[in-house]
């Protein structure tokens, strides 16, 4: 009779070795960029509230300031949560970015 034990067959699967070419590959941080329509903003603070990484500030008038773009995540949470619709994230194109420089 065979034995059909699944425990027993576990270790005698191999393994594949794993590929090098994939973990020697660094993924790039995603970068975006934040547009504000200043004449469309009445300084509500909802942005500047909320942004998890605090990337937005407030200028003299209340209204968002981008103090830290780079840090931006892209999670839009302000962009979504503007009752004016005066911020607007897109993600940049970075490989343009690296070869201009």
């Amino acid at each position: 009779m065979m034995d059909t034990d699944p425990a027993k067959d576990m270790g005698s699967e191999r393994k594949r070795p794993s590929s090098r070419k994939g973990a020697a590959r660094k993924t790039r941080k995603k970068r975006f960029s934040q547009h504000l329509f200043r004449d469309w903003c009445k300084a509500c603070g909802i942005c500047n509230a909320f942004c998890p990484k605090g990337v937005i500030g407030r200028d003299n008038e209340g209204k968002p300031l981008f103090l830290k773009p780079d840090d931006c995540i892209g999670c839009r949470f302000c962009e979504l949560h503007c009752p004016d619709f005066a911020i607007t994230i897109v993600e940049r194109n970075t490989r343009q970015e690296d070869k201009a420089s």
